[in-house]
């Protein structure tokens, strides 16, 4: 009704600074679609336990569906219920966004070349059990069943034996229904961009107190963009005197162990690789701080973003033109456990700073092709370089790839493990070879 549609509308026009609860949050993304519908997409990913929506906000020129050679972004923010700049800001993040399209010629070509999705709240239940905002630690904090969602995901490390709740579940299966490139997690209770891993063992270097994943170059880069375009981040004062973070930035196993979380998931079985932004000093602060966090956070948000056309992406087909779906496209010397493979439509990402690098390009049972590329910083131009790889001999459809969700890095410090002659086996014997070079 017109009615209806108006309300929306002078929702999403009027946007405050105050805290949000689930039926404002829902009728301003309502609001926000109805304003920008060419723009923008709004779907539920799943329910959490209550029964409340995950709701995610697309913004790009194809809102609806992937487009090839445009990447997928994502943020999320507040799956630590008590834990609520991140929510607030995000919303602030789509007012911007959408309000500055085609007006700020940066903006347009970002939306123009990037697919970003928004999903201001991952634990809707732990914000509305918040009753008492608090700085410090609430029972906010877990879902409605008690269960910390950033200790939930499969471990790439240990078994953790954890029940999948449904928040994470529609998580997991939003990852593999993507192909996400980029991500950030937001959070707060501290001042820092934390990156993967945030769990480890002997073969990442975790007796050295630092897991080290095969990009830990590019993590560092991706914690330092955020860290040195937020109004303080970057000095690394941390939030008390006993903790300092040079350039505001820590490898997660460095800063605290942790398994079962969402980054190291999304890096190492959702081939996109995701930082953990904390915030605020404050995990719940007065609302009238909000737009203080939104003016100290409103360029990082956006030079973060700018980052998933780092590297190179390209389509991998056969004799005819056809894409190969579950190729394997790798950059030398920076195997994954869980090979990063290419999508149904051909597609490969792989973020990657400037520089010369061998891409070595696999369809299972043919043979390799390797390949030299120059990858400039291309994050200006809004695209990652292009590069393709044809099969002339070739003429199938690979059949689709899954990575066990078993702890892979176990495998490779347990010598017992190597009487198992899987193929999967041979995956990890070379990761392993690679670690130690």
């Amino acid at each position: 009704d017109v009615v209806g549609i108006l309300y929306l509308l002078s929702m999403a026009a009027a946007l405050d600074f105050k805290y949000h609860h689930t039926e404002e949050l829902e009728a301003y993304l309502k609001g926000v679609h109805a304003a920008y519908p060419s723009l923008t997409h709004l779907h539920s990913i799943g329910r959490s336990v209550e029964g409340r929506d995950l709701w995610v906000l697309v913004l790009g020129r194809f809102p609806t569906h992937h487009k090839i050679g445009i990447p997928e972004f994502k943020y999320v923010a507040n799956m630590h219920g008590d834990e609520t700049v991140g929510r607030e800001i995000l919303l602030h993040l789509i007012d911007f966004l959408v309000t500055s399209y085609r007006r700020d010629p940066v903006i347009t070509r970002l939306l123009n070349n990037t697919r970003i999705h928004i999903m201001p709240t991952m634990n809707p239940d732990g914000f509305e059990a918040t009753e008492e905002p608090d700085c410090y630690y609430t029972r906010g904090r877990y879902n409605k069943n008690g269960e910390d969602l950033n200790r939930n995901f499969p471990d790439a490390f240990e078994n953790n034996h954890a029940s999948i709740q449904p928040e994470t579940q529609a998580v997991m299966n939003w990852i593999k229904n993507e192909t996400f490139v980029l991500s950030a997690n937001l959070h707060g209770g501290a001042l820092v961009a934390s990156y993967t891993f945030d769990n480890g063992n002997s073969v990442t270097g975790s007796l050295k107190g630092y897991s080290r994943s095969p990009d830990d170059d590019v993590f560092i880069h991706l914690a330092k963009t955020y860290s040195s375009n937020h109004a303080s981040m970057y000095k690394g004062t941390g939030c008390d005197n006993r903790q300092t973070f040079p350039e505001g930035i820590t490898n997660g196993y460095s800063w605290y162990q942790l398994e079962g979380g969402m980054q190291d998931y999304n890096y190492v079985w959702g081939q996109c690789f995701e930082i953990t932004l904390e915030l605020s000093c404050c995990k719940y602060p007065p609302a009238d701080q909000l737009e203080d966090f939104w003016r100290d956070n409103k360029v990082a948000l956006i030079e973060y973003i700018k980052q998933v056309h780092l590297g190179v992406k390209g389509q991998v087909t056969d004799k005819n033109g056809n894409p190969i779906p579950n190729a394997i496209v790798e950059a030398k010397g920076r195997r994954h456990v869980c090979p990063y493979r290419t999508n149904e439509q051909g597609e490969y990402f792989l973020l990657l700073l400037p520089g010369t690098y061998v891409i070595n390009a696999t369809v299972p049972g043919y043979r390799s092709m390797l390949e030299t590329v120059e990858i400039p910083n291309n994050t200006g131009n809004f695209s990652a370089l292009r590069h393709d790889f044809s099969f002339s001999e070739v003429s199938i459809r690979s059949r689709a790839a899954s990575c066990p969700k078993t702890p892979l890095y176990q495998e490779l410090e347990q010598p017992s493990a190597a009487v198992k002659p899987t193929l999967h086996l041979l995956v990890l014997m070379t990761v392993m070879v690679l670690t130690f070079k």
